[in-house]
């Protein structure tokens, strides 16, 4: 993998990160909608933005192969239908954590995500890692350590994010698609999901009495939306997966400072000693990757 696109592969991260801690705020304003239902919103108007980025990049032919190749292929078609609904309930839970008081649960289970993308990217596709990449994973590992000493358990949503997201980029990665394509059929697959779920909501009439609700902020919920999982999904095939991990660690970062200065939760002194080695893992992963983009 050249340095190229490494450093193509960090900046898509990055972007990725910033708006996903965005989108985390952006649900709080999608009141009187709960977390299913901002779910089902989300899936709905995301279909016609990642479809305009279909036409844009002239995927159409590549969308439509894969299609076929998946109905041709039931085994292929039953590991797509685990991997779509892993991601499924991936995106209900990162909108139903904010509205429920539980968005510092959520930001830890994507404290750990890295931390497993790594151990994976090493024992699993055998990666190396520089020491760096080494040192950070030691701070993480001790922020980790931390919590689970004060706590003696994890929360589980914390659980669910930190268990569930590595095994669906195993699977995608097996599949060997276009990021772009995969997502599509992803949302595609979830739209029946999506009508049903709305079909039986009592938050509807509310929504068609709100024109800036279905004029603005649901189409502003599915562009965001796109353009978030369209970087984080290219960079997660432009990078190794252990620096893939590492880069993770922005993400909830940013979703700690949302929670703290946006949604009024709150972080108690016992919890510092937690993110604080975390957060130094993130300062020494900037660094590995600033290293990256000098040598290109």
């Amino acid at each position: 993998m050249n340095h190229s696109e490494t450093a193509r592969g960090i900046a898509l991260s990055v972007t990725a990160s910033t708006l996903f801690a965005l989108l985390s705020a952006y649900t709080s304003r999608l009141a009187p909608l709960d977390g299913l239902d901002i779910f089902a919103w989300r899936v709905l108007w995301t279909l016609p933005a990642v479809a305009v980025l279909i036409v844009w990049r002239q995927h159409g032919r590549q969308l439509r192969d894969a299609v076929l190749a998946l109905l041709r292929s039931p085994w292929q078609a039953l590991l797509f239908a685990a991997m779509t609904a892993m991601l499924g309930v991936q995106l209900w839970l990162f909108l139903w954590a904010p509205l429920n008081g539980r968005a510092l649960d959520v930001s830890l289970g994507y404290f750990l995500l890295p931390l497993a993308m790594v151990l994976i990217g090493r024992f699993y596709y055998g990666e190396r890692l520089d020491a760096w990449q080494r040192i950070a994973v030691v701070c993480a590992v001790v922020g980790v350590l931390h919590e689970l000493w004060m706590t003696r358990a994890f929360s589980w949503p914390t659980i669910v994010v930190a268990a569930g997201y590595p095994p669906y980029f195993v699977m995608r990665r097996r599949l060997k698609l276009d990021s772009l394509v995969t997502f599509t059929m992803e949302m595609l697959l979830l739209t029946p999901v999506a009508i049903f779920t709305l079909y039986g909501s009592v938050t509807l009439p509310s929504v068609w009495q709100r024109p800036d609700i279905y004029l603005m902020l649901l189409p502003g919920l599915g562009i965001l939306s796109t353009v978030a999982m369209d970087c984080f999904l290219r960079a997660s095939r432009l990078l190794p997966m252990g620096l893939f991990g590492i880069l993770g660690y922005v993400e909830p970062m940013l979703l700690v400072f949302v929670a703290l200065i946006l949604l009024d939760e709150s972080l108690t002194s016992a919890q510092l000693w937690t993110y604080i080695p975390i957060w130094l893992s993130v300062g020494f992963t900037a660094i590995h990757s600033v290293r990256l983009m000098q040598r290109r």
